[in-house]
């Protein structure tokens, strides 16, 4: 079993930064993905972004491409994802994912088997 807990979510002002960390445990060494969703209130699940266990590839959103950076510290087994120039409708609880499949990076939420809570992001106009 994997276990996934994230951290830094809160409340940031529009045009600002904020960086959640998703941290997991377990038998890490079966996971092959890790992934950022969102989701607002009202709305479905959305993909934000994915990365590869080794770091070597990464896939986003066009909604936050180039505003948000996934990234991987393989020695503590956690993945981050900076999110720069927020916008109000980057509000959302922001939850963590893995898979241990052979298919690489993917969007879609059932491509993930584990999940982590989740942290509430809000960003005020």
């Amino acid at each position: 079993q994997v276990q996934l807990a994230e951290s830094g979510g809160g409340l940031v002002q529009a045009g600002g930064s904020l960086r959640l960390s998703c941290a997991a445990s377990g038998r890490t060494s079966s996971l092959r993905a890790m992934a950022w969703f969102r989701q607002a209130p009202g709305k479905e699940r959305e993909f934000v972004a994915a990365i590869s266990w080794s770091g070597g590839s990464s896939l986003y959103a066009d909604s936050v491409k180039d505003r948000f950076t996934i990234s991987k510290d393989n020695a503590k087994n956690t993945v981050y994802l900076q999110m720069n120039n927020v916008k109000p409708e980057d509000t959302a609880v922001y939850s963590c994912a893995a898979h241990g499949r052979n298919y690489g990076i993917v969007r879609p939420t059932a491509g993930y088997e584990y999940w982590g809570q989740g942290t509430q992001v809000t960003v005020s106009s």
